[in-house]
């Protein structure tokens, strides 16, 4: 028995062994589209910089953060001083157009980057910070550019509210693994906590409570702090269901609901036959317009329940007037042109849920459609891709649902261009990805580290090369790149079996833990 003790514990420390060596492997996330590395190591100096000709304050934010970074890694003495960039265009607009390519070059002496804009030398600059390590780094080649364009998350913070500093974590969590786009869904029918110039009564009546509310200040805080590192925000306010919260200080803006030919002080979607419901959005989105830079606007359009419309005797009267529209499918079809046309005028873009292309209508040809219904969406894709549609595919990424386990391998398996179609259509039409997080069992408490590292695997699905899919393959990266979201000071839950990493050579630890910051109350 002692024998076979002694043997079992020399087994475990072998395994040990193993799992240090890699606990802080320099491996990248999300995988290059090419990356080459030598034997030869090299290591980086504590007066190691970032030099350019190149000179903006976006440029020099990203460098003083990424030397941040990178500072914990470096040696007295090291073998690389600087690390030479050099960016081809000053245009710093973010737009589906933008180029995020680079190259990342690291030799025995130097490291360089080669970028067409900004954005993709940020990028170069994360994939360094990945590789930079104490202990050396590998002689290494990268070319890389992102799979898909549009590389998003979806936040919810009408349902439960998230402070500032959560979004901003968020953010940083996406910009560690090259994602590019936060939709913001900012209100439902519950709360509205936007606070509108133009209306103000809205967040006055529906935010939860004063404290719970985007000042202005708040809004702008989260956009600069996005674009800084090469996110775009998109809003999302939707209608014309979704809505209560706020919009019954608009007169007239809901629509009663009646039972038995009597108001039942119920109220269903925004009432769509009313000149002032378009009045009222033309002053909304141009305020929307005004605020939020990103030419794209999310404008909803999911789940609209037409019983309070059928049961409202002003709305029958209307439709008995305007015999064209005989149904209620029809009515949503002449809401949501006109609410698009009013976007098309002020020079908005919009993307809606799926609901609006599933009901048949006739929306404006350059709409993006956002698919989200799970049953079904290889369907939805192709129907969407064939009729001419840009899309977005977030049905499969719904991470506010949860279960025990390595559920990030559900949404690493996922290809989004898994459907029948050209493919001649899915390249120029599949727009990318979105990683969803509603928030009815969410708030700053749980937001992170139920997201993170979950989405990450989303967003190497957005990034990587399509073959890139081998979800066992992957674990130890990922296992790596939530323990540096860790040391970045993002708390990202484990991916690995804490109970079983002693047999599976996965490690269950990170060097550098977590640390909670708490002050007791005495």
């Amino acid at each position: 028995m002692r024998s076979i003790f002694f043997a079992a514990a020399a087994a475990a420390v072998v395994i040990f062994a193993t799992m240090t060596a890699f606990v802080n492997g320099n491996t990248v996330w999300p995988m290059p589209k090419s990356i080459q590395s030598s034997d030869t190591l090299v290591t980086f100096s504590l007066d190691f910089t970032f030099t350019s000709n190149y000179i903006s304050n976006t440029y020099l934010a990203a460098t003083r953060r990424y030397l941040n970074i990178i500072n914990r890694e470096l040696v007295a003495n090291g073998d690389i001083v600087k690390c030479s960039v050099s960016i081809h265009s000053a245009n710093e607009s973010l737009t589906l157009e933008t180029d995020e390519s680079y190259n990342l070059t690291i030799t025995s002496s130097s490291a360089s980057i080669n970028a067409a804009t900004v954005y993709g030398a940020m990028h170069a600059m994360e994939t360094l910070s990945q590789l930079v390590s104490v202990s050396g780094t590998n002689a290494t080649v990268v070319s890389d550019s992102p799979r898909f364009q549009f590389r998003a998350t979806m936040i919810d913070t009408s349902r439960h509210f998230y402070p500032v500093t959560a979004i901003k974590m968020h953010i940083d969590a996406m910009a560690y693994s090259k994602m590019n786009v936060l939709h913001w869904h900012l209100v439902d029918d519950v709360s509205f906590p936007y606070e509108s110039v133009t209306f103000p009564s809205l967040s006055e009546t529906g935010a939860y409570a004063p404290t719970h509310v985007y000042t202005p200040n708040d809004v702008q805080d989260v956009i600069s702090y996005a674009l800084s590192r090469g996110i775009r925000v998109i809003p999302e306010f939707d209608t014309p269901g979704h809505v209560f919260a706020g919009y019954l200080s608009i007169p007239n803006l809901l629509t009663p609901c009646y039972t038995q030919g009597a108001p039942d002080g119920t109220y269903g979607p925004l009432n769509p036959t009313l000149n002032s419901t378009y009045e009222f959005l033309a002053k909304f989105y141009a305020e929307v317009k005004d605020v939020f830079p990103d030419n794209f606007v999310h404008v909803g359009g999911d789940e609209v329940s037409f019983n309070c419309w059928e049961s409202n005797p002003q709305i029958l009267a209307w439709m008995e007037d305007h015999p064209e529209i005989s149904t209620y499918a029809q009515l949503e079809q002449y809401y949501e042109l006109k609410l698009l046309n009013i976007l098309e005028a002020q020079g908005s873009s919009y993307i809606c849920w799926q609901e609006i292309f599933d009901n048949g209508v006739k929306i404006l040809p350059n709409t993006v459609i956002d698919v989200w219904k799970s049953s079904g969406w290889n369907d939805t894709m192709a129907r969407a891709v064939e009729a001419g549609y840009h899309t977005v595919l977030s049905a499969p990424f719904y991470l506010n649902y949860i279960s025990y386990g390595q559920d990030w391998k559900n949404y690493y398996s996922v290809e989004p261009t898994d459907f029948d179609a050209p493919q001649t259509l899915k390249d120029k039409y599949v727009g990318g990805v979105e990683a969803c997080m509603w928030s009815e069992y969410v708030d700053a408490t749980n937001f992170i580290p139920r997201f993170w590292p979950r989405a990450a695997a989303v967003a190497e699905r957005a990034w990587s090369p399509m073959s890139v899919n081998d979800a066992d393959a992957a674990t130890t990266r990922l296992h790596e790149f939530r323990c540096k979201l860790i040391q970045r000071g993002i708390n990202a839950e484990p991916i690995t079996d804490g109970g079983n990493s002693i047999y599976t050579g996965i490690p269950a630890f990170c060097e550098h833990e977590y640390q909670p910051v708490y002050q007791p109350p005495f």
